[in-house]
C-alpha cells in the first residue's frame, strides 16, 4: 500500500456504527496507525475482493465446463 506522502488524499464524510468507530480508534491506536490509513486499507481490500469474485467465477464455471464429463465420470 502507498503512504499516505505517496497517495492524494481526498477528504470524505460518512457515518459509521459506534461500535465499529469505538473499534477503529482502539485498532489505530494499537497498531500506531492512523483512522485515514486503516480506512483506506479496508477499502482497497473490500474493493479487490469484489472485483476478483466475477473473474474467479467465470475462470471457475469455464473450467467446470471445461472438464464436464471428466467431472460427471469422477462423481459416479
Amino acid at each position: 500500500m502507498k503512504t499516505d506522502i505517496e497517495m492524494k488524499l481526498v477528504k470524505f464524510s460518512t457515518q459509521v456504527d459506534e461500535k465499529v468507530l469505538r473499534e477503529l480508534r482502539a485498532v489505530a491506536a494499537e497498531t500506531h496507525k492512523s483512522i485515514s490509513t486503516l480506512v483506506t486499507e479496508a477499502l482497497e481490500a473490500h474493493l479487490q475482493r469484489v472485483r476478483v469474485r466475477p473473474a474467479f467465477h467465470r475462470a471457475m464455471e469455464e473450467v467446470l465446463d471445461e472438464h464436464a464429463e471428466v467431472l460427471r465420470r469422477l462423481a459416479k
